[in-house]
């Protein structure tokens, strides 16, 4: 990664709703700085702030520069999500920047969309058997397990995290679309601060696939349930 003058403002992304943890630095123009990616398993609390320690130290850049935190809100499942997005609160609080969130889904989409003809429909995990379908501005759709997406003849599909459970060419199109998320990220996030089109701190919230044993998502807000026994 090239070396970035330390006084330059920049944007920061982050993206915990995969398989990886996405750690990315933009200008306000939306052209990609530098990125950092790694395979995170369950383990993305312990990478995170370290990865974000590692980009800007290897830019050469200031975190006191950061116009905004950009923050994909998921799809995604509950454990990683949080994550990101705790702590991308946490930085735009700490900071006084603002925060912007990003659906990863629609930026997954972006970053599959250059190479293919008509519409993108993406399918990512939700649980050991159940999926979620998800197309540019509409909501996800739930699909049960052995239940397979209902697709228009001008659709690509592209599979997130589900080797094994979908066909070899949606998954490969996957990965080249995880390839591209950190860049599709901070593209996404420069439209929107330039249109000064950001989030509430305190409304921002994530777009969980799975919530585990114990916890429910109600107006978009998760609340812990008292254990009934």
């Amino acid at each position: 990664m090239a070396e970035t003058n330390g006084r330059r403002a920049w944007l920061l992304a982050i993206d915990t709703a995969t398989s990886r943890v996405v750690v990315a630095a933009g200008d306000p123009q939306g052209a990609l700085l530098g990125a950092m990616t790694t395979e995170a398993g369950h383990r993305h609390g312990e990478r995170l702030l370290p990865m974000i320690g590692r980009l800007t130290g290897e830019l050469n850049l200031r975190r006191s520069r950061i116009e905004a935190v950009i923050v994909g809100t998921g799809p995604g499942a509950f454990t990683g999500l949080r994550v990101g997005i705790a702590t991308a609160k946490g930085l735009a609080h700490a900071l006084g920047t603002p925060i912007i969130g990003v659906s990863t889904g629609e930026a997954l989409i972006e970053a599959a969309s250059p190479a293919k003809d008509g519409r993108i429909a993406l399918l990512v995990p939700a649980g050991p058997s159940d999926r979620v379908l998800v197309r540019a501005g509409a909501a996800g759709v739930h699909l049960p397990g052995g239940t397979e997406p209902d697709l228009g003849q001008d659709e690509t599909l592209v599979a997130v995290d589900l080797g094994g459970r979908a066909t070899e060419d949606a998954v490969s199109r996957g990965s080249e679309a995880l390839d591209g998320l950190a860049a599709a990220l901070v593209r996404i996030g420069a439209r929107r601060h330039a249109a000064d089109d950001r989030d509430d701190l305190a409304r921002l919230v994530p777009d969980y696939v799975t919530l585990p044993r114990g916890v429910t998502s109600s107006s978009g807000e998760v609340a812990w349930l008292r254990d009934p026994r």
